[in-house]
Parts: C-alpha cells; sequence; structure tokens
C-alpha cells in the first residue's frame, strides 16, 4: 500500500477505511463480519480508521475499541464529534461545538475506543452559533494534553477553514468528494491546498452508487437511509443509471472495476488526497484498495470529464438539507 501526508507530517495508506456502515445508516449490522473486515484491512496495508461518536450512537467506536485492543499500534486512528444524536430517538440530532462540549466529546470517545489518544480529531460538523475559533480552542487544547495529535473540519467552508487553522493547524479537511459529488472543487479544495491542509473524500463511491451494485430500491435494506436520497429516487436514479452505465463500459476497457474506476479518479486529484471508503465486505475491501495501484492516464481523465462533467448525476446530495458555516449538515458521513 503506497502512503500518502496529510498536512504537515501525518503519514497514512493512500485509501483509508471508513467504518460507519459497520454501524448504522446502511442496513443491519454485523460485528463479527466487520471485525474480519478491519482485521483484513491492517493486513492489506491500511492504516487510516475512520469513525464518529454519532455512527450508531457509539456503537461504532465501541466496535472500533475492542478491535483496537489488539491492533492500536498499527492503526492511525481518526474519529469525530460535534453530532450530538438523541440516544432515545437518534433521528433527532443537534450540533456542538462550544468548548466544554469538545473536551467532553473527546473524554467519551476515548473511553469508547480504549485508548489514551486520537490521532486524529474532527469537528464533524460547524456549530453555526460557536466562534470556530472556540471550538478549535479546545481541540488545541487537547493536543496539548497529549489526548489528541492532529485536528481536522468536516464540511467546513473555506473562511471557517481559515479561521481554525489560524488557531491551530488543521491536518485534514473532511468532505464528501467523487464523481458524483465535486462541490469542494472551486474553493474548499484551494484553499486547503493554500494552507497545507491534506483532503479526505467521504463517500468517495457516491454512497455506493458508482460502484454499479445499486440499480434499484429493492435491492436496499428497509432502514437503509438511501431509500430516502433524492439520486436514489425516482427520475433522478434512471438519470443516474445512465451515467453509470458509460462509466462502466470505460471501466471494462480499462479490465478493473467501476468502483475501482471511480476511486482511482479521486486518488489523481492529487497527492494531499486520502480517499475512505466504507464497506462490510472483503471482496469489496479487496477492490478498493486495489484502486490505490490504478493509474489514469491524461487521455482516461480527459474521457470522464467528457462522461461525466460537473454536474451530471441528477438530484441533490441529501434530502432535508440545512445549512451550517455555508455547507450543508447531512444526516450521516
Amino acid at each position: 500500500m503506497r502512503t500518502r501526508t496529510l498536512g504537515a507530517e501525518l503519514t497514512v495508506s493512500a485509501v483509508g477505511l471508513g467504518c460507519m456502515g459497520m454501524s448504522d445508516f446502511y442496513g443491519p449490522h454485523d460485528d463479527e463480519q466487520s471485525t474480519a473486515v478491519l482485521d483484513h484491512a491492517l493486513d492489506l496495508g491500511v492504516t487510516l480508521f475512520d469513525t464518529s461518536d454519532m455512527y450508531g450512537v457509539g456503537h461504532n467506536e465501541e466496535l472500533l475499541g475492542r478491535w483496537l485492543a489488539r491492533t492500536r499500534d498499527r492503526v492511525v486512528l481518526a474519529t469525530k464529534f460535534g453530532i450530538q444524536r438523541d440516544p432515545a430517538d437518534p433521528s433527532k440530532r443537534r450540533i456542538r461545538g462550544d468548548a466544554a462540549y469538545v473536551r467532553e466529546a473527546c473524554d467519551a470517545s476515548l473511553r469508547r475506543l480504549g485508548t489514551d489518544r486520537i490521532d486524529l480529531y474532527y469537528a464533524h460538523r460547524i456549530d453555526p452559533t460557536v466562534p470556530i475559533e472556540e471550538t478549535v480552542g479546545a481541540l488545541a487544547e487537547l493536543v496539548t494534553a497529549g489526548k489528541v495529535r492532529h485536528i481536522g473540519l468536516s464540511e467546513a467552508a473555506p473562511e471557517t477553514i481559515r479561521r481554525a487553522h489560524a488557531v491551530h493547524p488543521v491536518t485534514a479537511v473532511q468532505s464528501e468528494w467523487s464523481l458524483w459529488t465535486r462541490d469542494i472543487e472551486d474553493e474548499v479544495a484551494p484553499t486547503c491546498r493554500e494552507l497545507g491542509i491534506g483532503i479526505v473524500p467521504y463517500s468517495p463511491l457516491g454512497r455506493g452508487f458508482l460502484t454499479g451494485t445499486i440499480t434499484s430500491l429493492d435491492e436496499l435494506a428497509e432502514n437503509d437511509f438511501r431509500r430516502g436520497n433524492p439520486r436514489f429516487a425516482g427520475d433522478n436514479l434512471e438519470r443516474n443509471l445512465e451515467i453509470a452505465s458509460a462509466l462502466a463500459e470505460l471501466a471494462d476497457d480499462l479490465s478493473i472495476t467501476q468502483g475501482q474506476l471511480a476511486l482511482a479518479w479521486v486518488l489523481a486529484r492529487g497527492d494531499d488526497v486520502v480517499p475512505i471508503p466504507g464497506t462490510r465486505r472483503t471482496a469489496y475491501l479487496e477492490q478498493n484498495v486495489g484502486a490505490a495501484d490504478v493509474v489514469l492516464d491524461a487521455g482516461t481523465l480527459a474521457r470522464i470529464e467528457e462522461l461525466v462533467p460537473v454536474g451530471s448525476f441528477a438530484g441533490e446530495r441529501y434530502p432535508d438539507m440545512s445549512p451550517v458555516a455555508g455547507v450543508s449538515a447531512p444526516i450521516s458521513s
């Protein structure tokens, strides 16, 4: 597995593993199966593992905590705070970034994860009621205390990133980025590059759509949140399947999977980009890791732009959008 560097000094595998789906949003979870995927990812050279305190309302961190008991020194551990869910009704949520909550959330995550340090700690969403300087100031205190090694932001606007970075160096910004969603290309990505901040794309496979394995809502579990996602609905889905079909033909010509084509495109955005595709199956994990070895030449990249220009996919990213610091505050990430 090749490595890349986020920020000034955090070296990680070129492809990480997003662990959200092991606990939430994509149907029933199986802890034994998920642990097998975690083990296999480590064997394949993956070092960056991404979770959050809101995934499964703590379940995902607890799952990783049991696994980390025997793997901690081989793992770069990323988790997040800031989206507070009601355990009695997880659909109810609020965003918090006040200093007291930052400290409280960090200690709670450390307990669930069974570790004394978080390698990369993100503000999962930016609290519009709290100055970002307060949130990042609290994160800086956690770095001084040795509880956190590096800090990050998720779904933050350019000005927020600048203000945060002025308080304490930001190592990574996590945002959705793929052929499916290219919103960060105009302002967020250039801001990160100007400041030397790494970019960690989540959902680099378009919530699974870019793998070519989803052609109907009937293939999704009843509690899969994609059933309510505008891009998977009605005419939008039909339009998006046409685009996916063109990508599938190109992938076949290159003798790679459609998912590998999509991931290789993300990896080609720059050496400061580390995507974190999620999966609960070892076969898909192997395909995702294999994308790190796929090199797309200039002609292929140009062909992809012809097939999927910016804004091609129909439908909004998320249902029930709500603005946070100039960007959307989705249910999951």
